[in-house]
């Protein structure tokens, strides 16, 4: 079997709505393709592994992006080296927010960010929440849920993950959600947003092949996993029709 190193970052405070789902559905996913995966949990103060094929991230409160933001600043350099050289990420909500260039808050506190993202969040007095969907023109129909009153805006022409068809998603004026840099992947998707998006999983998983072992095409998964897919195509359907 084949290892892949998958780095969760911050699990203890910044994993909310679903979001340590997505570690669960990588790590099952890779081993229905046949790979070994390893998981390793990095919070404050943990050594980082020596090996990183994919980084996932996921949202938490004001006081877990505290709790980290030190931290966060100093792993900075080599996160930023790891997305530059195609190392497949997903950050959600308020990592997707800090792997940006900053945070506003609402007293007027710029907290900055790492900028593995050209995107910038202000705090405001609006609670975006609900059931997010949005079409993606690489992976379809992609449903969530989201919670934030930081809106986030792009400091130069990104490629959004999505157009919103039903939501507000990176804010309430631009129509579309996250952001994609490189195999980076960052959307305010909760859920765990891989649980009902299987290919938005598996380029996550493509990418970290490539990478590490210079192929392209997946092997053949375990025949269970279709019908998986199955039952998340119908999650995904039924996610989309549900009132905000």
């Amino acid at each position: 079997m084949r290892r892949i190193d998958v780095l969760s970052l911050y699990t203890n405070d910044m994993s909310f709505y679903g979001d340590m789902g997505n570690v669960l559905v990588i790590s099952k996913r890779l081993a229905f393709y046949g790979f070994e995966p390893v998981v390793h949990f990095y919070n404050p103060g943990d050594s980082f592994p020596d090996h990183v094929d994919m980084v996932l991230g996921g949202g938490g409160q004001d006081s877990g992006q505290k709790n980290i933001f030190g931290d966060l600043q100093k792993r900075s350099e080599k996160l930023r080296a790891l997305a530059s050289s195609g190392v497949p990420m997903l950050m959600i909500c308020g990592m997707y927010q800090l792997f940006g260039r900053y945070f506003l808050t609402n007293s007027g506190k710029k907290i900055p960010g790492i900028s593995v993202f050209d995107i910038y969040t202000e705090a405001t007095s609006d609670r975006l929440i609900g059931n997010l969907v949005e079409e993606s023109d690489r992976f379809g129909r992609l449903v969530g849920y989201e919670n934030h009153s930081g809106q986030t805006y792009f400091s130069t022409p990104l490629q959004p993950l999505g157009k919103v068809v039903s939501g507000a998603g990176n804010n309430l004026k631009d129509g579309v959600d996250g952001a994609i840099v490189n195999n980076a992947i960052g959307t305010y998707l909760h859920g765990p947003v891989l649980s009902k998006n299987p290919k938005l999983a598996d380029f996550l998983i493509e990418k970290a092949q490539l990478n590490r072992y210079g192929e392209a095409r997946l092997p053949s998964p375990s025949p269970l996993l279709g019908r998986i897919d199955e039952l998340a195509a119908k999650a995904n359907e039924a996610a989309s029709r549900r009132p905000r």
